[in-house]
């Protein structure tokens, strides 16, 4: 349905938990529009309820009030919709790179051999290449990544959600798996949505930013990233990167600072 002027909407999305201290609001009245195709980030304090807001994008949980709305139907609730890859690469250590990749394809039931067919020229195009039959626990942390992510894209849903998928990699792997996305993200026109504490990584990658508050989260600014594509590692020299740096930090450390003084 690409004639929607938004893949996905949050309209007014609240979400309270039950505590032993009474109702917790995680998040509060949440307002987001994401155009098909684009790449938008959320960054926020600790605890502003990022992964709430996943949890609720991939159905796996409902808002208490409000709407997720998905190619202009209202789908709370609603699982395999998105692929959805956490920090943790999530890879069976008893199964092969190959079967890891393809594993999604299979849950879809494709026949293994198609799937395998479609999986191996994608391997070798994404630097996976001579690994596709080793174990998890024989690969580095960032070629792991590379699996989770290409088989989350190959699960062949239009949005992605990714929380924090490069937060445990050092700096130089980090930055081979931005250039690494960004490559991955052109090539499938996926939609994604991708949760950081990095801002550097959030505006090198990003279409938009939404910057959430303290808790109870909600939208405190949405920042547009107007940096030309394809975007290589020198442009975060720019003044233009730098600008958009500076108003982002601010914006965050507000946010910071309350959820510091309230203990969240």
């Amino acid at each position: 349905m690409e004639d929607q002027p938004f893949k996905v909407e949050l309209r007014n999305v609240t979400k309270t938990f039950e505590s032993k201290k009474g109702m917790v609001t995680a998040i509060d009245k949440v307002e987001m529009q994401v155009p098909p195709h684009k790449f938008i980030s959320i960054i926020g304090p600790s605890g502003c309820g990022k992964s709430t807001l996943f949890n609720i994008i991939s159905g796996l949980d409902e808002p208490s009030h409000g709407e997720l709305i998905v190619d202009g139907m209202n789908v709370n609730g609603a699982t395999g919709l998105v692929g959805y890859m956490l920090q943790k690469d999530l890879l069976l250590p008893w199964r092969s790179i190959l079967d890891n990749v393809i594993l999604g394809m299979e849950i879809l039931k494709t026949p293994k051999k198609e799937a395998k067919e479609i999986a191996m020229p994608l391997l070798e195009k994404y630097g996976l290449k001579g690994f596709e039959h080793s174990y998890p626990s024989q690969l580095s942390g960032g070629m792991r990544q590379r699996a989770a992510l290409l088989r989350t894209v190959l699960y062949n849903k239009d949005i992605i959600l990714l929380d924090e998928p490069f937060g445990a990699l050092d700096a130089q792997t980090r930055a081979n798996m931005q250039e690494w996305l960004l490559d991955l993200w052109d090539d499938f026109q996926k939609t994604i949505l991708f949760v950081t504490h990095d801002i550097d990584e959030a505006i090198y990658l990003s279409d938009e930013i939404y910057i959430m508050t303290a808790r109870p989260g909600t939208v405190k600014s949405r920042l547009p990233v107007h940096l030309d594509r394809p975007r290589k590692p020198t442009i975060t020299t720019s003044p233009e990167f730098t600008q958009l740096k500076e108003e982002a930090l601010q914006l965050l450390s507000q946010e910071v600072r309350k959820s510091q003084k309230e203990g969240a």
